[in-house]
């Protein structure tokens, strides 16, 4: 939430990075993207968190060799599946007190269900504790 004391521009002002294509416009022209293009200010951060989580889960399911298709088995890696995946679980287990367990709920049934994918693609099973992401999640069952 902005106050005048954290944001003296009030909150008309938008925010923009040096070298994006607003550097040096003032703040009265009309931004040249679609209508559709929404400014990073108004989203939500429950959403910008559930999505990230929604790409590293996606990709982690890719390397886990769950992709459809007949090229599934090619696109499998399991050394970067579980780098995804402990990624994925350090990064839900930090935001579920700030999103809530409406959203942090699905978030962790989706790891458990790459967890448990992760160990029956593998070749080699991880002791009790020392699968992808079990050092924040615990032993996955």
């Amino acid at each position: 939430m902005s106050t005048p004391q954290s944001n003296p521009a009030g909150d008309s002002a938008r925010h923009s990075f040096p070298g994006t294509s607003e550097e040096g416009h003032s703040h009265t022209e009309a931004p040249s993207v679609s209508p559709q293009v929404r400014d990073i200010a108004e989203v939500p951060a429950v959403e910008v968190i559930t999505t990230a989580a929604v790409h590293l889960m996606s990709a982690a399911a890719v390397k886990c060799g769950l992709a459809e298709g007949a090229d599934a088995e090619e696109l499998k890696d399991l050394d970067e599946a579980r780098k995804l995946i402990t990624a994925l679980a350090g990064f839900v287990t930090a935001a579920a007190p700030e999103i809530g367990s409406q959203h942090a709920g699905p978030l962790r049934d989706g790891l458990r269900s790459l967890q448990l994918a992760f160990r029956e693609a593998s070749m080699v099973l991880d002791a009790p504790g020392q699968g992808p992401g079990e050092k924040f999640t615990g032993p996955v069952n």
